[in-house]
């Protein structure tokens, strides 16, 4: 038998007041394999992202991590199972150099100080490889480029060796060679064993990167494509609604928190 996706969603609902933003939303995520989640703005993707790493849990619904049955109510449950995110804002501070970054909050300490040498170490040790082009570790972040800062926000959420990574338009705000490094980046964390969430609006990009599709509207589920065998219409048609090929439910346990 196969193995189990790494992380599995069955039935998931979340809700803000009266307002029902997902409902019974279907996701799996598989060990090497990147899955880009897509939708026109407002169909509930950074929700779904908020309820997968723990910042707005849902109401309803069954979350799997390798077939067993779990809970996330909190970040911290979220980067316990071995789920890190990277938001499209980065959530980094300008004024910090590259290894303050990577280790805000999470400070190496020897005899009580910090071991600057030891977290500089490590962060070269973890860009290097990553990629082949390593910033300037002291300056300032804001000094980057948006390719770099990228880079630095992905190497941070990888510090805690995440099985599961969900990236929120990483790409963006970036030129075409930037984002050339970006998607060799991803490409590389897929040949390394991670499961990947790719939140993109860009068709090339998913085209080039993703094994499958899940396309989400008005907070349900419209479409699921092998983007090897899918064309770029159909995915297309699922997100704006043009087509009535949205996927029946999957059989899944009761659901219920």
């Amino acid at each position: 038998m196969s193995a189990p996706p790494l992380l599995a969603l069955h039935g998931v609902c979340k809700r803000f007041g009266v307002v029902e933003v997902l409902r019974d939303i279907e996701l799996e995520i598989h060990s090497g394999q990147v899955v880009a989640l897509l939708g026109d703005n407002g169909a509930g993707k950074s929700t779904l992202v908020k309820v997968i790493s723990g910042v707005a849990p849902a109401e309803k619904g069954v979350i799997e991590w390798e077939g067993r049955r779990v809970s996330i109510r909190r970040p911290h449950d979220a980067r316990d199972l071995g789920i890190a995110t990277v938001y499209q804002d980065l959530a980094l501070c300008g004024n910090l150099d590259v290894v303050g970054n990577l280790f805000l909050g999470r400070e190496i300490r020897r005899f009580g100080f910090l071991d600057e040498m030891e977290m500089e170490r490590r962060t070269r040790q973890l860009l290097e490889r990553l990629t082949g082009r390593v910033p300037e570790l002291r300056g300032p972040v804001v000094a980057l480029s948006s390719g770099q800062r990228q880079t630095v926000a992905i190497a941070r959420s990888l510090l805690g060796n995440p099985r599961v990574l969900l990236l929120d338009e990483p790409t963006a705000s970036l030129g075409f060679e930037q984002t050339t490094e970006v998607l060799d980046l991803v490409d590389e964390l897929r040949d390394r064993g991670l499961g990947v969430l790719l939140i993109s609006h860009n068709m090339g990009d998913v085209k080039a990167l993703a094994d499958r599709a899940v396309v989400l509207r008005l907070g349900r589920n419209n479409g699921f494509f092998d983007v090897n065998t899918a064309s770029q219409e159909q995915i297309i048609s699922s997100i704006t609604g043009a087509t009535g090929n949205a996927p029946r439910r999957m059989v899944v346990p009761e659901a219920g928190w």
